[in-house]
């Protein structure tokens, strides 16, 4: 593992950056605290309103944690589509008695702006989704004292990665919830994405940066398997949802054990994107029938979003899910963060011949 990582928390734990208001500051200072690596959200955000966040968690915790943004997108969704799929959408609006957002609400969620902030207000870490900063970027912020990790959902994009010159590459699984980190949303790969062991051993052959692996980790022996498989570290969602510091509303992290809910889809039904969440009522009805448009589709869907949390209606809400959410544990973050590092070193001393592995 990097030293440059190793360093920055004890336990090779990453609480994974959940944006819509999951990952608040309360949340990354109990992980953090803890000795795992505590992350809030950018996405979605203002430049200032992530300023007063990392602002909040540094009265909170003096250690180390990281910032994720969201990477500008290219403008090739078909405006046609987005007005056909708003018309879909009506009867979604007359329910919940709302109207649709406005699809062209912006592309690029304030990304210079945040970026200045974390190079006049340096964090420890700092990762970037849906593409690769610039070199430039990635530089600038090394001199600034940050370590940069940027997600790779292929080996391809782990080379892009490397290339750019980010200090760790996030190899996330198609097992994942929430949205895929793919630099590139093409439709025709729908469906194709690499499972996280799989992706981590291609990822450890083609490139030489230390490997973040992400996608449907819940219990410390998965952990110990991607270790196993070359990774530095392990960063997990889905098991932090659940956490009694989590900013998730109470009927998501209830949903996670819901018998009623028996498996996860990755759907564009909510956002435009192809993001990982439980089997509901409106991933049914609108998923095969979203276009590629993000955030076009993530600013048209947001009032109905809004109001289905507000009912307190789980049909009608984005549930982002990894595939192992039937293993969540409602514990408080920090409790949850001891648990796994046990679990870890339990498996770690089976593996070695020591003792029985559970």
């Amino acid at each position: 593992m990097s030293s440059a990582l190793t360093d920055l928390f004890p336990h090779p734990i990453v609480q994974a950056p959940m944006a819509g208001g999951v990952s608040v500051p309360r949340l990354a200072a109990a992980v953090s605290e803890a000795g795992g690596l505590g992350f809030l959200a950018a996405g979605y955000k203002t430049a200032d309103g992530m300023y007063q966040e990392i602002k909040q968690l540094r009265g909170l915790t003096g250690r180390p944690f990281g910032v994720n943004l969201f990477m500008p997108q290219p403008e090739y969704a078909d405006p046609a589509a987005v007005e056909v799929y708003a018309h879909q959408l009506a009867g979604e609006a007359t329910w919940y008695e709302t109207e649709l957002g406005d699809p062209d609400s912006g592309r690029d969620d304030g990304y210079d702006a945040k970026l200045a902030v974390l190079l006049d207000n340096p964090v420890p870490v700092a990762s970037f989704h849906f593409g690769v900063p610039s070199s430039d970027a990635l530089e600038s912020l090394r001199r600034a004292g940050t370590f940069t990790l940027v997600t790779a959902t292929t080996p391809e994009e782990a080379l892009a990665v490397q290339y750019a010159g980010a200090d760790a590459v996030i190899a996330q699984g198609v097992e994942a919830g929430g949205h895929q980190g793919t630099h590139r949303d093409l439709p025709e790969q729908d469906g194709s994405g690499l499972g996280l062991l799989s992706l981590v051993a291609q990822i450890r052959e083609t490139v030489t940066l230390p490997i973040v692996a992400a996608g449907g980790i819940m219990r410390g022996s998965q952990i110990a398997a991607v270790l196993a498989a070359g990774a530095s570290a392990a960063q997990l969602g889905t098991a932090f949802l659940a956490a009694h510091e989590s900013g998730a509303h109470d009927v998501h992290k209830q949903a996670l054990t819901n018998p009623l809910y028996v498996r996860t889809e990755l759907t564009r039904a909510f956002s435009g994107r192809p993001a990982r969440g439980l089997v509901n009522r409106f991933l049914r009805e609108h998923g095969p029938y979203a276009p590629a448009a993000y955030p076009e589709v993530h600013h048209l869907t947001a009032p109905l979003r809004k109001a289905a949390a507000k009912a307190g209606d789980a049909q009608g809400m984005a549930l982002w899910s990894g595939q192992g959410h039937r293993l969540a544990r409602e514990l408080p973050a920090g409790q949850l963060v001891e648990m796994l590092a046990a679990e870890l070193d339990a498996a770690r001393t089976a593996l070695s011949g020591k003792g029985d592995l559970r």
